[in-house]
C-alpha cells in the first residue's frame, strides 16, 4: 500500500503514475544507457527520462544528455561513444557529505571563517 502511495505523489523516488501512463500512450522507446536509465520520446518531439533508481540529473551520460537537450551533433545518432581510459565513472552529487569538494584542502580554514563571523 505504502509503495502504491509513493508511485501517485512522490515524484522524486521514480516516476509517478502520470509519467507511466504518459509514457504507455505517448511514449517510443528511444534507448538505455548503461545506469540502466530509459529515454523516450513523443510523437510531437517532447523527450524525458525515466531513471533506473534515485532520480538525479546528473545520472544522465554525456551520451544522451546532448540528445535529451536537443544539441544536434552525431551522438544523437549513435549513443555508443567511446570511452578513453582516462575518463572517470559517473560520480553522484557529493555536496553536502564529507567527501564533498572544498578548494581549500584544509576544511579547518572553512570552519574558521564562519566561527570569526560569530564573535
Amino acid at each position: 500500500m505504502l509503495t502504491l502511495l509513493k508511485k501517485i505523489f512522490i515524484w522524486w523516488n521514480q516516476d509517478t503514475i502520470g509519467t507511466k501512463i504518459k509514457t504507455i500512450l505517448s511514449g517510443k522507446f528511444v534507448g538505455e544507457d548503461h545506469l540502466g536509465n530509459k529515454y523516450y520520446e513523443s510523437k510531437k518531439g517532447k523527450r524525458w527520462v525515466i531513471y533506473k533508481d534515485e532520480i538525479d540529473a546528473s545520472k544522465i551520460p554525456v551520451e544522451w544528455f546532448s540528445w535529451i537537450h536537443f544539441t544536434p551533433n552525431k551522438i544523437e545518432k549513435k549513443h555508443d561513444l567511446k570511452k578513453y581510459d582516462w575518463q572517470k565513472p559517473h560520480q553522484h552529487n557529493l555536496t553536502g557529505t564529507d567527501k564533498a569538494y572544498y578548494p581549500n584542502k584544509n576544511k579547518d580554514a572553512a570552519e574558521k571563517k564562519y566561527k570569526t563571523w560569530k564573535n
